[in-house]
């Protein structure tokens, strides 16, 4: 299995194919808008705003498996990114990233990346993963790096 051959629902429960996205550079996080880091979705928005005409996406994956952070209905959830942190990219239906219930684009993810401090399994909300333009998983980044700490080698793939 390829990465262009997963699928996900966005918010509204439409159907994406990732292979739409094949070219792209795709920055994937699973997010939560209770969560302490929270404020990074002004930086993944920045970054998308910045890049984006560059074959550039970040899609975010809501996940309520931490702490109960994302309480929010799909719908909800989408309006509380957007008036609280002017979020535009893409979000899929709320999943699971741990668990039997875990996502396919997750355990695709954790299977074709390098293990985190804790193994494979994603430790907090935030966990990022760097696509390349092929469908490659380049780089797992720790909830605790922030999107602009990963803007070089956003660029480094973009060139």
């Amino acid at each position: 299995m390829s990465f262009y051959d997963l699928e996900f629902n966005d918010s509204k429960g439409n159907r994406i194919q990732m292979k739409q996205f094949e070219g792209k550079v795709l920055l994937i996080v699973n997010t939560a808008t209770k969560c302490g880091l929270a404020p990074q979705f002004d930086e993944l928005e920045t970054i998308y705003k910045k890049y984006k005409d560059k074959n550039f996406a970040v899609i975010g994956f809501p996940c309520n498996q931490f702490a109960n952070q994302e309480p929010e209905t799909n719908e909800s959830m989408v309006e509380t990114c957007k008036i609280n942190f002017g979020v535009t990219f893409l979000l899929s239906e709320k999943i699971s990233v741990n668990g039997k219930e875990t996502h396919p684009v997750f355990t695709y993810l954790k299977q074709n990346s390098k293990s985190g401090l804790f193994g494979k399994k994603i430790k907090w909300n935030f966990t990022k993963f760097l696509v390349s333009s092929d469908g490659k998983v380049i780089k797992r980044y720790s909830p605790m790096t922030t999107p602009f700490k990963i803007e070089n080698d956003i660029i480094a793939l973009l060139k």
